[in-house]
């Protein structure tokens, strides 16, 4: 998708689509008094009517004998609500309307009456978002028809000609973490059968050489030899190998790097604990921490700031078969703690727990990792935030504060000595499941038991990471969770 600024008055734009987000209301605004009378009023005889308020996601069209073929109005809720999550929602429901309609690309402005104080470059930004988010489709592995709709276009965005800087400023970035957000979430929806670990490190690679990253891609061979004797155990019931994968962007010499680090299973079956048959198709979905942190990088390569990241990819399938690792194994990590296995299924821990053990040599201000690790979270908070856990307060609450920027809310939960005693073992130093009660606490203490010399936060994304159904502004299926909230904390950090 690409993306363009608009500086035309609204009654002169000649588009298939034009999108204007308002706030609620019962009266036209008057902002939009021009473009009312220049499609024969169809603008206020919507909203008389009565079936336009203006509520989020509510929208209404309206034919007129102006340039615009067809006007949208999309609500956002009262004024003083409006927020940039507002605006970007708001954008990402006109892109899939637009998508519904083929018209291919469509025009967006938000009323101005509707604005709340919003910086013209945060807004342009999150349109631009928005609109990748919404318009977002994924074709590629269906035979063409007439009827297949793939992802839109593009979208212009309309914006005051007196604000055209900072307006600019916020399309390149918007178009950056767009692009960002398209890559994860088209890799989170390849197959097993296709994304594999190294088809992960693939990928990987090609954003290096695109960008100019420093890549290390560890086998099984190199992985023994490191260590990595948690990785590799999750690892040995398939007949893929497994990857470990670690980019490195270097934008402000040998300051301490922010290292990401994502869960790259890109199928689990649970492995001798497995699954239920029912939904483990959605199991594919278990590699979206590592979409998020390549994503992320996607979006470094093209913005460029000052600061230093590393990405680590620890990945492999989780498969039963004669050579699985076993309830009851007891394993080796790379940080040298030994690990009782006593439910396979609770495999990412073992992957991440390498990679955490791995990130100490970078010396990093501060690590952060993302992982569909519990269904627990899903119980405790749904699909509206994911869990958030870690060992620094101060980190946590800068992660919650860029994922309340980038409309990718976090919750909180403890991690309370008391619950350590969830993951103690009787014959190791610890085991990789506490039970039931408190999973996806144990689930954090156990990475935590891991997390040596740096500041740390962990993101439980497994509410988040994909949805079941489609939303009035996003298709199902996976939402690239991470890419944005890792964007705006990097960014940031950076002073950008």
């Amino acid at each position: 998708m690409n993306s363009t600024l608009v500086s035309t008055p609204l009654a002169d734009i000649d588009t298939p689509l034009l999108a204007v987000a308002v706030a609620a209301g019962t009266d036209l605004p008057v902002s939009l008094g021009p473009l009312d009378q220049a499609s024969g009023r169809a603008l206020s005889r919507a909203m008389a009517s009565g079936e336009f308020k203006g509520k989020r996601d509510e929208t209404v069209f309206a034919y007129g004998s102006g340039k615009a073929r067809r006007l949208l109005l999309v609500g956002m809720g009262k004024t003083n609500e409006v927020t940039r999550n507002s605006v970007r929602r708001a954008a990402g429901v006109a892109a899939k309307r637009t998508r519904a309609l083929g018209t291919g690309r469509f025009a967006f402005a938000v009323c101005a009456e509707a604005r709340n104080g919003i910086a013209t470059r945060d807004q342009v930004q999150v349109v631009v978002e928005g609109a990748a988010h919404g318009g977002w489709a994924f074709i590629e592995m269906k035979r063409p028809s007439d009827e297949l709709r793939g992802a839109i276009e593009g979208v212009d965005v309309v914006v005051d000609r007196s604000e055209a800087a900072p307006a600019e400023a916020g399309r390149a970035l918007g178009d950056a973490v767009a692009a960002g957000h398209v890559l994860a979430r088209q890799l989170q929806m390849q197959p097993g059968n296709v994304c594999t670990p190294a088809y992960l490190a693939e990928q990987a690679q090609a954003l290096a050489r695109s960008h100019g990253f420093g890549v290390t891609v560890l086998g099984p061979a190199e992985l023994a030899k490191e260590g990595m004797g948690a990785l590799l155990a999750v690892a040995q019931g398939s007949a893929q190998e497994p990857r470990f994968i670690a980019l490195e962007y270097r934008g402000a010499g040998e300051a301490a790097p922010v290292v990401l680090v994502g869960k790259g299973i890109t199928f689990d079956s649970g492995g001798i604990s497995i699954k239920p048959a029912l939904d483990m198709d959605q199991m594919k979905y278990d590699m979206s921490g590592a979409a998020a942190v390549l994503g992320t990088f996607e979006v470094l390569g093209r913005v460029r700031p000052k600061l230093n990241v590393i990405g680590l990819i620890p990945s492999t399938e989780n498969l039963p078969s004669g050579t699985a690792v076993k309830p009851g194994d007891v394993i080796k990590s790379h940080l040298g703690k030994t690990i009782e296995i006593v439910n396979t299924d609770a495999e990412g821990r073992l992957i991440l727990c390498d990679a955490l053990s791995y990130a100490r040599r970078y010396k990093p201000a501060a690590v952060l990792d993302a992982a569909t690790l519990t269904g627990a979270i899903v119980i405790a908070l749904g699909s509206q935030a994911s869990g958030v856990m870690g060992n620094d307060d101060a980190l946590v609450a800068e992660v919650r504060d860029a994922g309340e920027r980038a409309g990718e809310r976090c919750w909180p939960l403890p991690l309370w000595d008391e619950y350590r005693d969830l993951v103690k073992s009787d014959i190791a130093d610890v085991k990789n499941s506490g039970g039931r009660g408190a999973g996806s606490i144990a689930g954090g203490w156990f990475l935590r038991e891991f997390v040596e010399g740096f500041p740390w936060a962990h993101l439980d994304i497994a509410g988040t990471a994909y949805t079941d159904g489609d939303g009035p502004h996003q298709a199902k299926g996976p939402t690239a969770f991470g890419v944005r909230l890792f964007t705006e904390f990097l960014l940031r950090r950076a002073g950008s």
